[in-house]
């Protein structure tokens, strides 16, 4: 015999993680496909080891045997007398025959059964517990068959040990108590231009003195409803691999959310499957309806006289009381089975299985940014609810971005620990003691524990949020915040208002600009870089900067049509403004004429082809840097003197080709640079700047110098390299304050041994010339070293 156990494998599916995917009535189904399987199976059992047929010749003979049958048999009274008194046919041509032996013998009586089986038996009768197994069979597959088809079985098996691993992962109970409670109650700055207006009505009291522009952020916010937890015992901490195990699993449902959620092969397919045993269901209510009466116990039988001497058989069905009483029960469970079909479709069709919406998981987690999901996804998901919603529940916090930063930062916590971010702090271009993070995924909490650090630079860092915590760096000065958009805790921007003095940011888009940034009252430099122009309407939107009262330095590296009307805001403060337009043409410079107390100027790549005249109003200016234009002539040279403190003139990287003699006018002017330029002459005039201690007139054509250059006593710093100079006039030699004197690459084939009156000389560079020799006297020069002098090593040799 089979164990029934082997029966019920077949009902159930092998690998038990699959029953989070059936519903109450799958697994009802499932014991109803085993109820007949059993019925089934003990039917064909009977058939197989019983008679299945006995068969007795009639009594009656007549000239037509169609006439007789056995009915007889059927009408047979149970309290007929002891003489076994038949009841007569009533038929005239049907004789009762007495005292006739039939002397058959035992092989004739089971070739009779057999034949009378084979052959006047109905089929139904005979192959009813095989149509109940091969039906049942058939529903069981039909249940099953997405579970086994290439298409859906590697989503299905990919989503079940997805869910698991979520279901049991650790960092869900610590998610839903933690994250709900803790990042729940965070007060975050958004850096979201586009929600300001409409967040500015919604306001808290104590967010008012932001002026505007503090909001809770829009992915995490308490439940109002829920009461207000008691303090306890914060969750044990996450050792680093379940950390590590919790961040793979993140991805896996990213993967998971992508390749499921594209089409709805598994919907349709549990569709198909359900019709298709609704189909069965209604045909085998009906044909079973119909042939259960043709399961008779008294069966008549013609058998050919030769054979045995007797035509009319009247045979006994064995199994036939059985198998009818079999087959009322069978009805019962097929229409039991049919009618949970026929729910189910409903439930299909109903209901819309095809969005999932996780709106109640969000009211009581407290995690607001679980996205809602389609197609296939949303529909495991409501196959899942039907098992236990839990499950849903647990598997919705790996489809938070919330709770995917915390896991990232406590993964971060224990990847850099302080004594690591130390051993990374180094002194940055302003001396200070600086700590630079390079494409990390968030920002490490141990990061506010160095009390020493003075600048904090983030360069392509994600997530980045800034703590109260910051608090703790009463050094902390400078914050650079690379392509690395920042939120800020209430707390944290208040004491960056009073502390923080140098900000650098640098921006894809518009939007990343933060808002909290016009709001440092404390900010001396402020560093953007990045579109500040509205793409729909290409004009500049940076905002107002009347708040930034402490603000000195303002460098925009972006591409401006014109200068920002915020600038003037900070007019009556402003010291140094930098502008590097990236070859994007600056036509408006009517702010400039409200930066009077302006110190320094630069106009870097605005593709200017004259000097601005809104400069020459400047009276406060001391430094101009006109680098990377196309500046063709200067004439405008001499409306610099109305900037009477201007001491640095940068004109380099142009196309002048020549400049004009009022430029002595500039009596002011120490430092002038106009290398990279087309220069092929320099005025007498230009050397009757006296003041001049730094000139830089390289890369230019010329091929002399004027002998004026002798009047620059002051002169400390001089380069004439890449020209094609072939003579130094002996005037060059009078500059005895001369420090650097670079005449490198030119066509020199002598150099005058006067370079010995160079007494504070440390630099001379004059590689790249036709020298033959050095002369001798250049031993002389008391502050050259042999570092200092930049020469071929031949030439050195012959020294």
């Amino acid at each position: 015999m089979i164990p029934v156990g082997e029966f019920r494998n077949l009902g159930t599916e092998q690998n038990s993680k699959l029953r989070v995917l059936k519903p109450w009535w799958d697994v009802f189904s499932e014991y109803l496909c085993i109820a007949m399987l059993m019925l089934g199976v003990f039917g064909c059992t009977l058939q197989l080891t019983q008679d299945k047929i006995a068969c007795l010749p009639s009594p009656f003979t007549s000239p037509t045997p169609e006439a007789i049958d056995c009915s007889y048999i059927r009408t047979y009274r149970e309290n007929v007398t002891a003489q076994y008194t038949l009841v007569t046919p009533g038929n005239p041509i049907i004789q009762e025959v007495f005292g006739r032996k039939n002397n058959l013998d035992i092989h004739q009586y089971v070739f009779v059964n057999h034949y009378c089986y084979e052959r006047f038996v109905h089929w139904f009768a005979k192959y009813f517990p095989y149509l109940v197994v091969i039906h049942t069979m058939i529903f069981m597959v039909a249940s099953s068959f997405w579970f086994k088809f290439p298409g859906t079985s590697s989503k299905i098996d990919l989503f079940v040990t997805i869910l698991g691993k979520c279901f049991d992962s650790p960092w869900t109970t610590r998610a839903l108590s933690e994250v709900s409670e803790e990042r729940g109650e965070e007060k975050l700055v958004s850096w979201r231009r586009n929600t300001m207006s409409k967040d500015s009505t919604e306001q808290r009291p104590d967010e008012e003195e932001a002026g505007g522009l503090l909001m809770r952020s829009s992915s995490v916010k308490s439940n109002p409803e829920k009461k207000s937890p008691e303090p306890q015992s914060s969750p044990s901490l996450l050792d680093k691999k379940e950390g590590e195990q919790a961040k793979a699993l993140f991805e896996k449902v990213k993967k998971l959310r992508t390749h499921v959620e594209e089409a709805d092969i598994l919907y349709h397919m549990y569709v198909l499957q359900t019709s298709l045993k609704v189909f069965k269901f209604l045909l085998i209510i009906v044909y079973t309806a119909v042939l259960v009466p043709n399961i008779q116990i008294v069966v008549r039988c013609y058998v050919p006289p030769e054979l045995t001497g007797f035509d009319i058989y009247c045979c006994n069905h064995n199994k036939a009381h059985l198998f009818s009483k079999l087959a009322y029960c069978y009805i019962c469970f097929v229409g039991v089975y049919g009618i949970l079909c026929i729910y189910t479709l409903y439930w299909l069709f109903h209901r819309p299985l095809k969005e999932y919406s996780f709106d109640q998981v969000r009211l009581e987690t407290g995690i607001n940014d679980i996205p809602d999901v389609k197609n296939d996804f949303a529909f495991l998901l409501h196959l899942v609810d039907q098992y236990d919603a839990l499950y849903s529940k647990r598997f919705a916090v790996f489809l938070s971005e919330v709770s995917e930063s915390r896991l990232h930062q406590l993964n971060l916590n224990y990847e850099w620990t302080d004594k690591k971010l130390r051993t990374r702090l180094t002194k940055n271009s302003s001396n200070r003691l600086e700590l630079h993070l390079l494409m990390l995924p968030g920002l490490p909490d141990t990061v506010f524990e160095l009390t020493e650090m003075e600048s904090l630079k983030l360069e392509q860092v994600n997530n980045v949020t800034i703590p109260h915590s910051v608090a703790k760096l009463d050094s902390l000065q400078e914050l650079s915040l690379i392509y690395s958009p920042a939120k800020l805790q209430l707390p944290a921007l208040n004491h960056l208002k009073e502390h923080l003095k140098v900000l650098r940011l640098a921006f894809e888009s518009l939007e990343e600009v933060p808002v909290w940034m016009y709001i440092l009252h404390g900010l001396e430099e402020l560093h953007l870089s990045g579109p500040l122009t509205n793409d729909v309407y290409k004009s500049v939107t940076l905002d107002s900067l009347r708040e930034l009262r402490s603000l000195r330095v303002l460098t925009l590296r972006s591409n401006l049509a014109k200068i920002p009307p915020g600038v003037g805001d900070v007019a009556m403060q402003l010291q140094r403004l930098c502008i590097h337009n990236e070859s994007v043409k600056l036509q408006a410079f009517s702010s400039l004429k409200k930066l009077t107390n302006l110190v320094s100027l630069e106009l870097v790549g605005c593709e200017l082809e004259r000097i601005p005249s809104a400069v020459f109003s400047l009276n406060n200016l001391q430094e101009l840097d006109l680098k990377e234009n196309k500046l063709s002539t200067v004439e405008e040279i001499l409306s610099l003197q109305h900037c009477q403190r201007l001491v640095t003139l940068r004109l380099w990287h142009n196309k002048i080709a020549y400049i004009p003699d009022h430029i002595s006018k500039l009596h002011t002017l120490e430092t002038l640079d106009i290398s990279w330029n087309k220069l092929r002459k320099l005025p007498s005039r230009l050397f009757y700047c006296t003041k001049l201690r730094h000139l830089d007139i390289s890369h230019n054509q010329l091929t002399s110098l004027p002998p004026e250059v002798s009047i620059l006593q002051g002169l400390q710093f001089f380069s004439a390299a890449f020209n094609s100079l072939e003579t130094l006039p002996e005037e060059l030699f009078s500059c005895k304050r001369l420090k650097t004197l670079v005449l490198g690459n030119n066509c020199l084939s002598y150099l005058s041994s006067r370079v010995s009156n160079l007494a504070q000389l440390v630099r001379l560079d004059i590689k790249g010339n036709r020298l033959a020799s050095l002369p001798l006297e250049i031993v002389d020069c008391p502050l050259l070293r042999h570092s200092g002098l930049i020469v071929e090593d031949n030439l050195l040799d012959l020294l």
